[in-house]
């Protein structure tokens, strides 16, 4: 018995190897989002109007999204914006919130795809700016992924509309979820 025992567990660590079968990855929703990863990202002011603000930022290749609008809210000292983006993605890594474990269970896209949509937010957590973001893209054979926009590293272009608005946003975490939502009673 323990000889079939072991054999089975070989066989299954070559039938894992093999095929690239990992464990499942998790992230937390505190995940801090490193910058400087976005270098091609180009900005600029596309209207002005009383205290509302519209930027276009357009990502080249290779950038990385999160990065990239992070380093945008960081810059132009962003408290709440909303935007939306579309283009295409060589690679994404999206979320799927998992309630019992609190964290997000990674969902890997490595072929190219379109990002059919892309919205989120800019808000205020612990002092900086933080973007959240969900995402849908297309692959090559139509079939749409989704979910929390974890990572994106983007393939021709990525056009994304942010409008900023004069009253700041600010995020508290959510004890049930371990999540930082936003607390519209917080005033600073």
């Amino acid at each position: 018995m323990k000889n079939s025992t072991s054999s089975f567990l070989l066989f299954l660590i070559l039938l894992s190897a093999r095929f690239g079968v990992q464990a499942q990855e998790y992230v937390s929703p505190l995940q801090a989002v490193e910058t400087g990863k976005s270098p091609g990202v180009q900005i600029k002011l596309i209207c002005k109007t009383s205290e509302i603000k519209t930027y276009v930022l357009i990502f080249s290749p290779g950038d990385e999204v999160k990065s990239g609008l992070t380093e945008f809210a960081k810059k132009y000292k962003i408290k709440n914006a909303h935007f939306s983006a579309v283009g295409d993605a060589a690679s994404a890594k999206v979320g799927y919130f998992d309630y019992g474990k609190k964290m997000f269970r990674v969902i890997t896209i490595h072929e190219p795809s379109e990002v059919t949509s892309m919205t989120g937010n800019i808000t205020v957590f612990k002092g900086d700016p933080v973007a959240h973001a969900h995402v849908s893209v297309a692959t090559e054979d139509g079939s749409v992924k989704g979910g929390h926009l974890l990572e994106m590293i983007v393939g021709p272009t990525l056009e994304v509309f942010v409008t900023v608005y004069p009253t700041p946003l600010f995020k508290k975490i959510d004890s049930k979820y371990g999540a930082a939502v936003i607390d519209v009673s917080l005033e600073r």
